[in-house]
């Protein structure tokens, strides 16, 4: 049968890894994750109350295509308890994760043979789904001495677009308010339309984050429930959207998805009001985090910038291997440490490096910083 070229995108590499682990698991060995971006924990216990006596009261069908009136209320307040934003509700729309509001956004703003800015290193699925959507994607290459953000003279009159992302994945690092106004601002300079991703929001260690809203409101927000409230397969996220195109996302939405997941709607809802469960997995990833800025480098990975947020470490490893994919395997085999390669969110610089997350529980995150540092006694 024929095939379409908007399909031929790359693999997401992390999963590839997470299969291998998963085989050697189920050979008997015992695998210390480091490799993927999901919470140890589960979702909020009031979440999984409150989904559990919506399913007792009865059907959860469709619901309208931008989220139930009440979880866009209760996102909106988010924003006026978290950010000082006020925020009209109607301007919120509930997405299938983040990952349905990025193929939303980018649907909407851009027409095909369009071309979208995005930092290298980054999220690798942000130029996958661009490719999917016959758009044109151009990395821009950042650097540790600016925390791997894009900087302001980057951008210019050729990009359609820019998705920027604080924290950002893979390293962790925020743009500050100067810096996330100067973007903003050089992107109307040149009217390049701003999507922010926010994923990260709420796991920020020294600072909090800064929301693009506090800024602007000629922008696109994607956030999601999956990483500080631990819903990852739930799938279940937001967009925040310039009120003049309520109606084109929501037509887009009606006729791509429907809706977003009735019952991970309920979750989220109540997820709000989970408070103190939320601010201890927090203090869980904090732990983790001093744990890797203090052991990374005994375990022969001392070059990397802290992260301030989320829960990675983007760790040059060039002194061990330029090629990080077979480097990665190795760490596997040899250490039974599941790693991510650097190739994931840099295709021309990620050789040389290993992203390592710390999403998993502080005894994980101890015994994997262990391992690694017997591996390189050993000669790695």
């Amino acid at each position: 049968m024929r095939q379409s070229n908007r399909g031929d995108v790359d693999a997401f590499i992390v999963m590839d890894v997470m299969e291998r682990a998963r085989a050697a698991e189920a050979a008997g060995r015992r695998i210390v994750h480091m490799e993927v971006g999901q919470p140890g924990t589960p979702a909020p216990a009031g979440a999984r109350a409150a989904l559990t006596a919506a399913m007792a009261a009865g059907p959860l069908g469709y619901t309208v295509a931008l989220g139930l009136p009440e979880l866009r209320a209760r996102i909106a307040r988010h924003y006026a308890d978290w950010h000082a934003v006020e925020l009209d509700p109607a301007r919120v729309v509930v997405t299938s994760g983040a990952s349905a509001g990025f193929v939303l956004a980018f649907t909407a703003l851009f027409d095909a043979g369009e071309t979208v800015g995005l930092g290298l290193p980054g999220y690798p699925s942000y130029r996958h789904i661009l490719t999917a959507l016959s758009l044109q994607a151009r990395g821009i290459e950042t650097a540790p001495e600016d925390r791997y953000q894009p900087r302001p003279d980057q951008i210019d009159n050729a990009l359609d677009g820019l998705i920027v992302a604080s924290p950002g994945n893979p390293a962790g690092t925020m743009l500050d308010q100067e810096a996330m106004a100067a973007l903003m601002a050089r992107c109307r300079q040149t009217d390049t339309a701003f999507i922010s991703d926010e994923i990260y929001h709420g796991l920020h260690y020294d600072r909090p984050a800064v929301s693009a809203l506090e800024i602007d409101d000629d922008c696109i927000v994607i956030n999601s429930f999956s990483k500080y409230f631990s819903m990852t397969g739930w799938r279940i996220g937001w967009m925040v959207v310039p009120e003049e195109m309520v109606r084109r996302v929501e037509r887009l939405a009606q006729n791509l998805y429907i809706c977003p997941p009735h019952a991970s709607q309920i979750a989220a809802l109540a997820a709000f009001d989970c408070h103190e469960e939320l601010r201890g997995n927090l203090s869980v990833y904090a732990a983790n985090r001093q744990l890797m800025i203090d052991g990374l480098a005994r375990a022969g990975f001392p070059s990397f910038a802290p992260p301030d947020g989320a829960f990675y470490v983007y760790a040059d490893c060039s002194h061990l291997s330029d090629d990080a994919l077979a480097l990665s395997g190795r760490i596997l085999d040899e250490a039974g440490v599941a790693v991510t390669p650097g190739l994931d969110f840099d295709p021309a610089r990620g050789g040389r490096h290993l992203r390592f997350s710390y999403a998993r529980s502080t005894a994980d995150i101890a015994e994997g910083l262990e391992r690694l540092a017997e591996w390189t006694r050993r000669g790695g």
